[in-house]
This record gives C-alpha cells, structure tokens and sequence, in this order.
C-alpha cells in the first residue's frame, strides 16, 4: 500500500519502471483524441469540477488510462471526495502511476501521470481516507472504465512455475503474472526473496472474468492443485516464501475465501493451515519467471514436478480447461 512518504519518495527519485512504453507524436495524439481529451491529457490542462458523472460512479470495474488503455485504478478504491473530481486511494499497480514535482501556479504539488505514456491525470494528495490517507484527483475525462467482471486474486502455494502453468488453461483465466506478495521489502529481487529474509511468498496474480469463473472455484482449484496442509512447504520447496496463502481486497472476498477453505477442510484429514491476508502489494517477478513451463517443459523439474500437477489438474477438473486446449 502506497503511502504520502512513497509518493514523495517517486517524485524525487523516479517511479519503477511500467511493463512497457507508448510514445506517440503530438499530431498522432491530436487524431486519435477528442479536443478536451487533448487538453488535459497532452497540454496539462483540468477538467470542470463536477463535470462528469464518473464522480459519482461507484459500481464495480477498473479505469483506464484514455490515452494507451493502461489500467489505472480499480472501483474498490474509489470513494467520494466532494471536491468535483473521480478520486481514488491507490493505483492499480505501484508502477501505474508516475509522479512529477509540479510548481505551477504559485505552488507545490505531486502531479500524477500515465507511468506508459505519459498522460496528464490529475494529482495526488495526502487528504484522503486511512489507511492510505491518499486521495488521488483524477480527471474523468483522462480515464475509460473497462470490463467490471475483470477481477484480480493473488494466492501462493509453493513454486510460482507450478501455480501459473495450472491457471492458464482455465476458461475464463485471462491473464496470470508470477511475483512476489505478503512481506516487507519494496520491489524485491528473486535472489532476495528465495533468502526468505524478505516476508514475501511466490504467488500469482490471476486476472479472471467474474462471468466465466468464481472466485469460489479459484480458491478451490488453488486449494485442491497444492498441498494447503504443509506450513511453509511444498514438496522439496522450503520456506516463508513457499507458503500457501490467499489474499482477498474486501471484505466479501475474505467471506468467499473463508467459505472455500471450509469445504476443502471437510475433505482433509490434517488442518489447513494456509494464511488468509489483506492484499496490499504484488510485485512482478523478472521476465525470465512469466509463463515459464511452457517455455521449458523440457528441463527436469517442469517434467518431474510440474508436468504431474498438471495431470491431477487435467483429471479434476477437465470441465474447466479452456476449450480445445491440451495439457
């Protein structure tokens, strides 16, 4: 969860790198957006408060940057401000949003920025509601709000190779990302985080579609396709960094959670003792981790540790698989 301290921190030393970058010429941004879209975006400029009804639109979903469609903030973090202006309480990703110093008009703010094309967003402040107490004042008309049945759950189980090659072939998963979540150091290495010094477990985030699959059945697939009754253990993989553990964003989704572990307890004969955690950060894992079983099915432990999850996978639940894809 970033705090004022961290925003200050970016605006002085840079923020992390986004996944990637969109650079356009000022003629190629002109055509492709409205003329407001334009003036605040490209040249700086505000938005009238109370100007649009995304101030007021709180329904689930994630918003968009308008310029490059780089998600931005989700609804969960929306709340009303009163100040005329979409606000929200973090970002989407800690590498979503870049801040600049900004000393126009006879005063000192933290501008906030497309971190991949550079769009002018808003800016943030630290007037907002606990825990964060930011407030990120966002024009309505920089932003989009896509998909509300896209939905992100981030869970560990062990090695983050096995997790991630199990949930790409569900129907209705859309995107899963290896990383890092649940401990104390910022934008931790592989290195760092198999020390098992940093508090942090190897997890996947899965981005999924409300519409084709639950988080109910994700938490009962992740629950079912490792052993959640091992303490900070999987097979040969020792330590915090491979224990079984399931965040939730909301109180809903601990309720859901809660609810799977109980049906999954009921079928075991030791206790589960996977941790149930309030999200606040996920962290990539370097390039060389994402979607790594299928680029080495050949290397010994992708046939001798993987591959046999994926079989129990193939067997249990087989109704789920994507259509016309083989394990």
């Amino acid at each position: 969860m970033l705090k004022w301290l961290d925003i200050l921190k970016y605006a002085n030393n840079g923020t992390p790198q986004p996944k990637n970058k969109v650079v356009k010429s000022e003629s190629e941004w002109k055509q492709m957006l409205t003329s407001e879209q334009f003036h605040v975006t490209r040249l700086k400029g505000t938005e009238r408060p109370f100007s649009s009804e995304m101030c007021h639109l709180f329904t689930g979903g994630r918003y968009a940057c308008i310029c490059c469609g780089s998600l931005l903030f989700d609804a969960t973090e929306k709340f009303e401000s009163g100040t005329g202006w979409p606000s929200f309480t973090q970002p989407i990703e800690e590498n979503a949003v870049s801040y600049v110093k900004d000393k126009s008009y006879g005063m000192v703010r933290i501008e906030a920025l497309c971190n991949t094309c550079d769009a002018h967003l808003g800016h943030v402040f630290q007037d907002g509601p606990p825990p964060s107490c930011l407030r990120f004042c966002i024009n309505a008309v920089s932003m989009v709000k896509v998909d509300p049945n896209l939905n992100k759950v981030t869970f560990g189980g062990g090695c983050f190779w096995c997790t991630e090659a199990v949930f790409q072939h569900l129907e209705g998963v859309v995107e899963v990302v290896s990383g890092y979540s649940g401990g104390r150091t910022k934008n931790p290495t592989y290195k760092e985080v198999t020390s098992g010094m940093t508090g942090h477990a190897e997890v996947v985030e899965i981005t999924y579609d409300s519409h084709k699959i639950s988080l109910y059945d994700l938490i009962i697939i992740h629950l079912t396709t490792h052993n959640p009754c091992t303490l900070n253990r999987q097979g040969a993989d020792t330590g915090t960094q491979y224990r079984s553990i399931v965040f939730y964003r909301n109180e809903a989704e601990k309720q859901t959670i809660t609810l799977a572990v109980q049906e999954v307890q009921a079928s075991m004969m030791e206790k589960i003792v996977t941790e149930v955690q309030l999200f606040e950060m996920f962290y990539p894992a370097e390039a060389y981790h994402q979607n790594y079983f299928n680029q080495h099915a050949e290397q010994s432990y992708c046939q001798f540790v993987i591959a046999p999850k994926l079989e129990k996978f193939k067997q249990l639940y087989k109704d789920k698989i994507v259509k016309n894809q083989e394990l």
